[in-house]
Order: C-alpha cells, then sequence, then structure tokens
C-alpha cells in the first residue's frame, strides 16, 4: 500500500512516500511559517521522483492537529485537494500522536510538546514498550506548569518531543531524557505510520470529510472575545 503522509502543523514541514512500513522518500525543511509555498511542491516532488502521481497513492494521510492553525489548515486543504476526486481513503493523524512515533525506539514515557504560546503547550503522554506506543492521556492544551505537576506523578525520567521542547525543558522541574535534534521535529513517515495502523483499524474517511482539529480556539477567536466581553462589561 502507497501512503502518502503530510505535516505542517509547526515549523517543520514534513512530505513521506512509504509502501506500508518501507520510507521511499521523505522531504522535511524548517524555514518558518511557508508552507503555503512549499508543502504541494514538496509532494509532488516526492511522487515525482519514482514517476507516480497521485491517482498511484492508496492511502492519503496528514496530521490533522493540534498545532499552528494556519499550518493546520494548509496540511489539511493540500491533503483534500491531492486526494479529491479520486475515491482513495484519508486518515487524519494527531500531531502529538505521530511525534510520539519518532521515539518508538525509546523506552518509557515519551511526553509530546508543541508551543501554544503564553508558556502554554500542547501535549499528550504516551508510554513506549518493545516498540509499542500506548496512549496514558488524550490530547490537551495546558500551562507548562500543569503539565510539570502532571509528571511529578510517575517515579521516572520523561523524553520530550515536538517544537515545545526548548522552552518546556528550561521550564519544567520534572526530569527528563535527552531527545536527538533529529528525532524532536514532526516526521511525515511518522503520520504514514500511525495513519497505517489507523486505516487498518478501520479509521478512514473521505476527502470531503477530512477536517482539522483544534484544542482551543484561534488567537483572532480569542481577541474577538476578548473584546466583545468588554463591550458587554460597559
Amino acid at each position: 500500500m502507497k501512503i502518502l503522509a503530510l505535516d505542517s502543523t509547526a515549523i517543520a514541514a514534513s512530505v513521506a512516500l512509504c509502501e506500508d512500513e518501507a520510507l521511499l522518500g521523505e522531504f522535511t525543511i524548517q524555514n518558518g511559517n511557508t508552507h503555503s509555498e512549499t508543502l504541494l511542491p514538496l509532494a509532488e516532488s516526492a511522487l515525482k521522483f519514482f514517476s507516480l502521481t497521485a491517482e498511484d497513492v492508496d492511502l492519503f494521510a496528514v496530521s490533522v492537529g493540534p498545532g499552528s492553525f494556519t499550518g493546520v489548515r494548509i496540511g489539511v486543504a493540500t491533503a483534500k485537494g491531492l486526494a479529491f476526486g479520486r475515491g482513495k481513503p484519508c486518515v487524519g493523524v494527531s500531531t502529538l500522536e505521530a511525534l510520539a512515533e519518532n521515539l518508538t525506539v525509546a523506552e518509557g514515557l515519551i511526553c509530546p510538546v508543541m508551543n501554544a504560546r503564553r508558556s502554554q503547550v500542547y501535549t499528550a503522554l504516551f508510554r513506549s514498550e518493545n516498540g509499542k506506543m500506548t496512549r496514558l492521556m488524550p490530547d490537551s492544551a495546558m500551562a507548562i506548569t500543569e503539565l510539570d505537576a502532571l509528571l511529578s506523578q510517575y517515579d521516572e525520567p520523561v523524553y520530550l518531543v515536538g517544537d515545545g521542547y526548548d522552552i518546556t525543558a528550561s521550564l519544567l522541574k520534572h526530569p527528563i531524557h535527552n531527545t536527538p535534534h533529529r528525532l524532536r521535529p514532526q516526521s511525515a513517515y511518522s503520520v504514514a505510520q500511525v495513519a497505517k495502523r489507523l486505516y487498518e483499524q478501520g479509521y478512514a474517511t473521505t476527502d470531503a470529510l477530512l477536517a482539522p482539529i483544534y484544542l482551543r480556539p484561534s488567537q483572532a477567536e480569542r481577541e474577538r472575545a476578548e473584546r466583545e466581553a468588554a463591550k458587554q462589561s460597559t
């Protein structure tokens, strides 16, 4: 099964082409928030190197959030566009679960963290044992101090992964393992492997129904709500 996977939920833009578990090719670049200009060309290049088109893809996979609101929308829109009208299955993957997948080679607690600004992170918690990842908590948005309190319930260091690595590591009191820099950003290969498992479990959708998942309102929505609340209080 050929899988084309995309991730543009944070600073990195990543595209992978897989044949089941085998990675055929992966492009990952970290050049800021220009995913609207880079993601589709990366996907087209990955297919072109193998003389393939989107019609040859059996499964389209994409990170659907949480993450940058703009980045999430770009990734989902690109996946929908590539799959449009082809009748091929699509799978939306939690960005945090895909980040945890980066560390299946590790043993122990895995905590993906994405910078949500204001000393907050999008996060979840997993346990990796013998190459299998078990989820311990749902995707959440919380202050790093709250995450620190949650991790204090576990009497063991934790692996951090994601673009919130540096800010989280600097503020956590809980001990952490070092995660190699190469494994910290999003990886479309990880998205593909999570999507393959979900597909095999029956969790697939259509290009029309593929949709982003947000854990909190966007900044524009929060600011509008604050202005409306201020008006009502005067």
